[in-house]
């Protein structure tokens, strides 16, 4: 074998180098859709973290006055909004805390509890599905009680326990006070609804 064998490189052939073309571009191509998927994931995570510090907030039920529709320890999303209706339970500030009651009335509406607990708006009985039981609790409102203008009357859905509308010391809560309405609990995932 002369030196000029040895020296001698082999050209591949033309199917070779389509081939490798191929590959290289196949592996170009998928570091490009691997960096735009990331891209897109960014931006979705960037989205999603801005959508729940600003419409959302996550909160941990402490206490038993929403029992039995929100119970100790759970965790629930609220919508921060000030917009919210009769029924609706709602997240309030209150001695630099969140408090949770639902609406029963609104601002000029006339509220009456009587002895056993039943509530009524306006002279009307309201219907109160989510009671475990109805008590009149701790009160010292005189009834019947008028909701001042740009307040809203509350009650916990534990009347027995809850400290809400019907004790001066929380009394009406302001519409500025409002952070928000409850949208869904989310844990224990046994027990994950919207509400």
């Amino acid at each position: 074998m002369t030196d000029m064998d040895k020296k001698r490189v082999e050209i591949p052939s033309l199917d070779l180098l389509r081939a490798e073309l191929a590959r290289v571009e196949a592996e170009r191509e998928f570091r490009r859709t691997m960096l735009t998927i990331a891209g897109i994931l960014t931006v979705a995570a960037a989205i999603a973290a801005l959508m729940v510090t600003r419409l959302f907030m996550i909160l941990e039920v402490n206490g038993s006055s929403m029992r039995p529709t929100l119970e100790e320890k759970e965790i629930i999303f609220l919508y921060q909004t000030k917009s919210v209706e009769v029924g609706d339970v709602i997240g309030f500030y209150y001695g630099g805390e969140v408090l949770l009651k639902r609406v029963i009335g609104n601002a000029g509406d006339y509220i009456e509890i009587d002895q056993e607990g039943n509530v009524y708006v306006n002279g009307d009985m309201i219907d109160e599905p989510y009671l475990e039981e109805k008590d009149f609790g701790k009160c010292n409102l005189e009834f019947p009680y008028q909701v001042p203008e740009g307040m809203i009357f509350v009650l916990g859905d534990n009347r027995v326990e809850s400290v809400d509308s019907r004790m001066r010391a929380i009394g009406c809560v302001e519409r500025s006070q409002i952070v928000g309405k409850i949208v869904c609990r989310v844990w224990p995932l046994g027990r994950l609804e919207i509400l």
